[in-house]
């Protein structure tokens, strides 16, 4: 008797550390996003993401625990598919994804699928950003960061943390319920593989996010393409100059995609606020959906841009996660 007890209070102390740990995963999330730039923007406080965590943990005994972990890594939209992480960095997510694919795979380049009869969900182990020499991994040209070789002008400018490494195999693998690793790739070097992707997920979650808020007004969405997602510095240069690309775009660094409704597939934005024109005010109703998401969530504030169609493409709007908010376009 005495010693079942010894075992019952062993796996019941192991049961607390395991949720301890998830709550304090979640804390760290909540804190490591400072709006330091906008003081006057609100602040999520980072306290009140504990508790839900281990409310969630502890009120669904019938899941099994691994997949209960899944609850404090599908992000703010519920949507993320996917996690990444740099080879050898021992990353705030670290814990639960050692928990449910195993310490091996943090050290295993490539994406690592988590599977059951509800959801899909994996690790993507990235190259740590030094496997990259004079421009290149292997036969794929990325180029230069615009401050890989000196201090960035703020942190939002650092170099990446790393590299995804997209197949021919994985380039199908599911990021969030929404979007492929496929949606965001650089444009170029199509015969070329592996290639190389660097991609944020505050990003896909805010993406996501629009959709729900975009369903939630009215406006119907069943695709939000992608029209340019990551752009590799080499190719991201080739546009640079007035009128086109910045040589700091934030397409470079993963947080960032030109998007645009497109349900029917046609290549093109659909008519949002039906008034039998698809022009800027199409992209303008993505704008406003985008504040909303915002205000609900300043931890995901960036950039939103309107642009205007042309005999190459139609209406778009850019939305970015860099961190401090920015505005321009067609007002």
């Amino acid at each position: 008797m005495k010693q079942s007890t010894t075992r019952a209070r062993r796996y019941q102390a192991r049961a607390v550390g395991v949720v301890a740990s998830i709550a304090f995963v979640g804390v760290a999330a909540g804190a490591s996003f400072e709006l330091d730039e906008h003081p006057d923007l609100p602040k999520v406080a980072p306290a009140i993401v504990a508790p839900a965590i281990v409310t969630a943990a502890v009120a669904a005994p019938a899941k099994p625990m691994a997949f209960a972990f899944l609850d404090s890594l599908v992000g703010l939209s519920g949507k993320l598919r996917a996690r990444f992480v740099a080879r050898g960095n021992a990353s705030l997510g670290v814990p639960i994804l050692a928990q449910l694919f195993g310490d091996s795979a943090l050290e295993v380049t490539g994406v690592h699928p988590l599977m059951d009869a509800t959801r899909s969900f994996s690790l993507i182990t990235m190259l740590p950003f030094s496997d990259k020499h004079a421009g290149r991994i292997g036969t794929y040209n990325i180029g230069n960061w615009p401050y890989e070789h000196r201090a960035p002008r703020s942190s939002e400018y650092a170099n990446p943390n790393g590299f995804i490494e997209v197949t021919a195999a994985n380039e199908s693998t599911f990021v969030s319920d929404h979007f492929r690793l496929s949606d965001f790739l650089t444009h170029d070097q199509q015969d070329t593989w592996p290639k190389y992707l660097v991609l944020n997920e505050r990003l896909v979650d805010k993406l996501e996010l629009v959709i729900q808020d975009l369903n939630a007004h009215g406006v119907h969405v069943e695709h939000l393409a992608i029209m340019s997602g990551f752009r590799t510095p080499e190719y991201n240069r080739q546009g640079v100059g007035e009128g086109g690309r910045a040589r700091d775009s934030r397409h470079q660094y993963g947080d960032a995609a030109d998007v645009f409704v497109d349900n029917g597939g046609r290549g093109r934005m659909d008519d949002l606020n039906h008034d039998g024109r698809v022009d800027s005010r199409d992209a303008r109703v993505i704008r406003d959906a985008v504040d909303r998401v915002e205000a609900a969530h300043p931890e995901l504030v960036g950039g939103v841009g309107v642009y205007k169609g042309n005999s190459v493409h139609g209406p778009f709007a850019h939305v970015d996660a860099r961190g401090v908010r920015a505005r321009w376009g067609r007002s």
